[in-house]
């Protein structure tokens, strides 16, 4: 912890800090090192309030970074699912991911962690500091709104990895108590997460918001998310499945530009990006960052305008590709979540992939296509945190775990898998369609960072070979054939910062 409560803090001043100009709605992605910049001479002004906010969506994107040669930050909640399987061989630590042996040096878990406290003390400085600017209230208190969601979502993300963790909810300096933190309990760092989101809710943000900004369904979507997990484990606080159905209620409900994407396209293109299904995203744009995602699942061949290969570190595993029904739309081939041939050089004659790849997060407008000429000008497809597919999900099991499949509930599935192509029972007992709800969220959600937490907070874990569901503790993960543990319910601390922080102390069953 010791670098990121001195060198974090400081840098997070200085890496994204725009010019003193006024700000427009796509400003917030710029990033202008302003290194004259110090805590004493900021904060003054409102253009200063909106940059050191910038500073805090900048960090989000430490998720899609790189964690050594052919593997990103994202592998540390995918490699361990099952639903996909590493053919390179160029990454011992994600080989350790893989195959359920990782301990506490893998430097996935320690960029995460980085990443994840990197924006907890940028976003501690916003809410620090923001308050005593002069500045229009109402912008003032949507910064602040905006703030505390992004905590919030942070915190969100790292109790889920780590359970126990160090709460931070103030700058920190070598002066401070709590410059060497102790691990706080996951019942008070999920109560903290909550409050920070029922700020955001309070703070008068537009209900959607094209530029990628929170927005008030993004909170209220949250919010359900979390409620959701309260419910399971490690906390049991089942009373709060009436929660996030209330939440997730509200989200669905407003229906003015809220909905499904009609195809499956739309979902992964850079036309559609924060619009519709699109509640949040993580922001990818020239000048700016792009995506790197794309090469942990692109084959290696050469099927891009660019002639970009992939290092195939995350491809389909077979078992879970077959567990789609007959005729569900997300199987189709360059249509849905997967594809198992392409355009050779994105526009030439079809190629075979020898097997199936993930085409969730192809970007078509870049690569290229049979219809569309790629401009090769670098991967801006932003990733998905929520979206409304996921909340519709949230509610149907949210409200059947309180009152059964009501009508609202059958709908709510129904209208994910009309997507998909497929029909819904109309008449299905509370454990039936607690069962549907789940395998939707398994493939509808696939590869966007939600299955590993559901397997957390459910104890159980989808058999794509039975159809059913095992328990966690003992599933085989059939990508590796190896079977999880009940460690393997966290993720190690990482070593460094134990040693960095003797306050520390690590998770059980890991070294």
């Amino acid at each position: 912890m010791k670098y990121f409560k001195i060198k974090g803090i400081t840098k997070a001043l200085t890496i994204a800090l725009v010019t003193t100009t006024t700000l427009s709605c796509s400003d917030f992605l710029d990033e202008n090192n302003q290194s004259s910049l110090n805590p004493d001479s900021f904060y003054k002004t409102g253009t200063h309030a909106e940059s050191a906010l910038n500073a805090v969506y900048a960090t989000t994107r430490f998720m899609g970074d790189f964690a050594g040669g052919n593997s990103s930050n994202w592998h540390l909640l995918e490699a361990v699912t099952g639903q996909s399987k590493n053919n390179s061989s160029g990454n011992t630590d994600l080989n350790s991911l893989s195959s359920l042996s990782h301990n506490s040096n893998i430097i996935h878990a320690k960029n995460v962690w980085a990443g994840t406290y990197k924006l907890v003390a940028n976003a501690n400085m916003v809410i620090e500091n923001v308050p005593d600017i002069f500045m229009p209230e109402e912008r003032k208190q949507q910064i602040l709104g905006e703030a505390y969601f992004l905590r919030a979502w942070a915190y969100f993300n790292a109790v889920r990895i780590w359970g126990d963790i160090p709460l931070l909810t103030a700058p920190v300096g070598t002066g401070s108590s709590d410059f060497r933190p102790v691990r706080t309990s996951q019942s008070k760092v999920y109560d903290q997460i909550v409050s920070d989101l029922k700020f955001s809710e309070a703070s008068g943000l537009p209900f959607t918001d094209e530029t990628g900004r929170v927005s008030m369904a993004a909170v209220k979507s949250l919010l359900a998310k979390v409620y959701l997990t309260m419910a399971g484990y490690p906390l049991n606080k089942t009373e709060h499945y009436a929660d996030a159905a209330t939440k997730a209620k509200e989200v669905i409900d407003y229906s003015s530009s809220l909905d499904l994407f009609d195809t499956y396209a739309e979902v992964h293109s850079e036309a559609t990006e924060n619009k519709v299904e699109h509640i949040f995203s993580i922001q990818y744009a020239p000048n700016v960052q792009a995506n790197p995602l794309a090469y942990s699942v692109l084959p290696p061949k050469n099927i891009t305008k660019g002639g970009a290969v992939g290092w195939q570190t995350n491809v389909p595993e077979t078992n879970f590709y077959n567990s789609f029904e007959a005729g569900d739309l997300r199987k189709v081939n360059r249509q849905g979540w997967f594809f198992t041939d392409y355009f050779l050089g994105g526009n030439g004659a079809l190629t075979d992939l020898d097997g199936p790849y993930i085409f969730k997060f192809f970007n078509v407008e870049n690569y290229g296509s049979d219809v569309v000429d790629g401009n090769n000008t670098g991967d801006f497809l932003n990733f998905s945190v929520i979206r409304f597919a996921e909340v519709l999900l949230i509610y149907a099991e949210a409200s059947n775990e309180v009152s059964g499949p009501s009508a609202n509930a059958l709908n709510a599935v129904k209208r994910v898998r009309d997507r998909a192509g497929l029909t819904t029972p109309t008449s299905l007992s509370k454990d039936a369609f607690r069962k549907l709800v789940l395998k939707e969220r398994w493939h509808e959600l696939c590869y966007e960072r939600k299955t590993w937490f559901d397997m957390v907070r459910l104890r159980m874990a989808f058999n794509s070979t039975t159809g059913n569901f095992d328990n966690f503790v003992g599933h085989t993960i059939l990508s590796s054939n190896q079977a999880l543990q009940e460690k393997h319910l966290l993720f190690p601390i990482p070593a460094l910062e134990i040693v960095n922080n003797p306050n520390l102390t690590q998770n059980p069953g890991y070294n």
